[in-house]
């Protein structure tokens, strides 16, 4: 008993949910699209036409569809990842920023699946690398906060037989008419 055209769609569909090619958000435009060629192609079996079709031209990929929860698809080649890399990009001659710019991709927009960015931010979140620096640590003593050093070593204070210190001298000034008024007298 030969399959459907719906059934043929459908395992195939599946097939690539199952290898992880496609995400399960994306499965039912694929199975209408997948559901459509398969019908064009057997009404052109039928007609005995054998003209080809036009695949990646026929419709441009809306860059936001190409961004899943959990994958990310190269609009050059078509391959699902969790992250575009720049080796990957380096092998269709672009790089991050090129790329973006071919597919109208906003330069703040994470070349990565969105389960990937928010678990990246989530571990910024507790590590506060931030916090790290030495600059951040100058400023908080500075502010009058305590942040205590991680590798700093304790040592004991030794009483010191140092000259005990002067407060700073302040210059004084006095107003420029009272100045050349001195002056003019001597």
């Amino acid at each position: 008993m030969a399959q459907s055209l719906l059934e043929i769609a459908k395992d195939l569909t599946h097939t690539l949910v199952e290898t992880g090619r496609l995400s399960a958000e994306d499965m039912q435009d694929t199975l209408q699209s997948t559901y459509a060629m398969l019908a064009t192609l057997k009404a052109q079996e039928e007609s005995g036409t054998s003209t080809m079709m036009p695949v990646a031209e026929a419709s441009p990929l809306d860059w936001r569809k190409s961004i899943t929860r959990q994958t990310i698809t190269c609009l050059e080649c078509g391959q699902t990842f969790k992250q575009l890399s720049i080796r990957h990009l380096g092998m269709h001659g672009l790089d991050t920023r090129s790329y973006r710019t071919k597919y109208g991709i906003p330069r703040t927009q994470p070349l990565t699946a969105r389960a990937t960015t928010e678990r990246r931010r989530q571990v910024v979140r507790e590590i506060r690398p931030w916090e790290k620096t030495p600059t951040y640590r100058q400023g908080q003593a500075h502010h009058g906060h305590a942040a205590p050093e991680p590798e700093a070593e304790v040592l004991p204070e030794e009483p010191c037989a140092a000259a005990p210190a002067r407060p700073k001298r302040q210059r004084k000034t006095i107003p420029k008419k009272t100045a050349r008024k001195i002056r003019s007298d001597a």
